[in-house]
């Protein structure tokens, strides 16, 4: 989803675009050139001319129970694509010099109420482990002195995919409720606001190391269902998804839903982004209408 808008948008400015495929494809404007990371293979020439590498692959971690292989694909699809592109820019001649790399509010665990700046500690969850490691393997992109920005995104909100998608559905079905407390921490950003969170990352030099990629005002699970059912004009029923049946149902993943993040997005704000979408009501609306 991001990777589509942000390529189009790119485009529409002027830049070159070229992007790595498991398989062979045609995008109109685009090179598009092969790599496997179960192989570690990786076409070279694929660096050819390139200044910026915005890394955005990864395993999407809400297609499965986390089964034991799963995690591990989970992980591998970050931190081994992550390494492969350090060694082919280890091992090729090339002019890049940054690299922005997708990251993820999970890496907190959950804090409940804690204000979560970007010098907060990790939390010991196994979303956490795998932000950990992802983002270490970013950061040997700094042994070739490239400039290296993760940005940790947190609920990216988009009418046609995503997780807006997934929310909206038991809304529709007239069965919106609050997931366990309702009382948990939502770090949510307007999908317009995250490709240009990425433009602003790549054209502004003095930006480096990790920023929440979230918006100003993060809102509760609850809060944010009750928004969701008045933009669809539906109701919400005055009861909660428990926890357990939660857990029952999703398994260790459902921490997806049950974590507390509540995020500061005053380090990316300090950088100069001005964001579009500052509040959740007006987000949606512009999403749904």
């Amino acid at each position: 989803m991001l990777g589509k808008d942000l390529i189009s948008t790119l485009l529409s400015r002027g830049d070159r675009v070229s992007i790595l495929s498991r398989k062979p494809q045609q995008i109109n404007g685009v090179n598009v050139f092969l790599w496997d990371v179960k192989k570690q293979t990786i076409d070279p020439a694929s660096m050819e001319g390139i200044d910026t590498i915005v890394h955005l692959a990864g395993e999407n971690i809400s297609s499965g129970r986390w089964t034991t292989e799963r995690k591990k694909d989970i992980i591998d699809s970050r931190v081994e694509s992550t390494k492969l592109l350090y060694k082919t820019l280890s091992n090729t001649s090339n002019e890049v010099k940054t690299f922005i790399s997708a990251a993820a509010v999970g890496i907190y665990g959950n804090r409940g109420d804690e204000l979560l700046t970007e010098e907060s500690i990790p939390g010991t969850d196994f979303l956490s482990e795998c932000c950990v490691q992802w983002e270490a393997a970013a950061d040997l992109m700094k042994n070739l002195g490239l400039r290296v920005i993760k940005l940790r995104t947190g609920v990216v909100l988009s009418k046609e995919s995503g997780a807006l998608a997934e929310m909206s559905k038991p809304v529709k079905m007239f069965a919106g409720a609050a997931l366990g407390s309702g009382k948990q921490w939502v770090p949510w950003i307007h999908h317009q606001d995250m490709t240009e969170v990425y433009l602003h990352a790549l054209d502004h030099l003095q930006m480096h190391g990790v920023y929440n990629a979230c918006a100003p005002f993060p809102v509760t699970n609850i809060t944010m269902t009750k928004a969701i059912a008045k933009e669809l004009h539906r109701p919400v029923w005055p009861l909660k998804v428990p926890k357990a049946v939660l857990t029952l149902v999703l398994g260790e993943m459902g921490t997806i839903v049950l974590n507390s993040n509540r995020t500061s997005a005053e380090k990316l704000c300090n950088s100069g982004y001005k964001f579009k979408f500052t509040h959740l009501e007006p987000a949606l609306a512009d999403i749904y209408n």
